[in-house]
């Protein structure tokens, strides 16, 4: 009895341990002034770049998620969190963009869709 317990601890730190899916990931500060100086027509742009760029870091976490919880399975190791497969740092990142992009649009009442 002693004994599973004592693994289900230990699998539960190591999933723990896992990438974390793209949707949990919080957005980091990104300085509201970043984009002040961009017109209308450079905020869609540049907020369709940053769309594209976290839908493939969001698929790249995935893939890194669903590689670490068979690493964890087989080997006991997050296997594409310790080989820098892990990219939550860069979705952290492209969703602060995304906040600050959106909220300028706003603030300079641009057409948004």
């Amino acid at each position: 009895m002693k004994t599973a317990s004592v693994t289900i601890c230990a699998a539960a730190l190591l999933l723990a341990a896992c990438a974390k899916k793209p949707e949990t990931i919080a957005a980091a500060y990104v300085s509201p002034t970043t984009y002040g100086d961009y017109s209308c027509s450079q905020l869609a742009a540049e907020a369709r770049r940053v769309d594209n760029a976290l839908a493939t870091a969001s698929a790249a976490q995935n893939k890194a998620r669903s590689n670490d919880t068979v690493g964890v399975i087989f080997l006991g190791l997050p296997v594409s969190t310790l080989s820098g497969g892990n990219v939550a740092d860069q979705i952290a990142q492209l969703k602060g963009h995304k906040e600050v992009l959106e909220q300028t649009q706003i603030r300079k009442n641009c057409a948004q869709g």
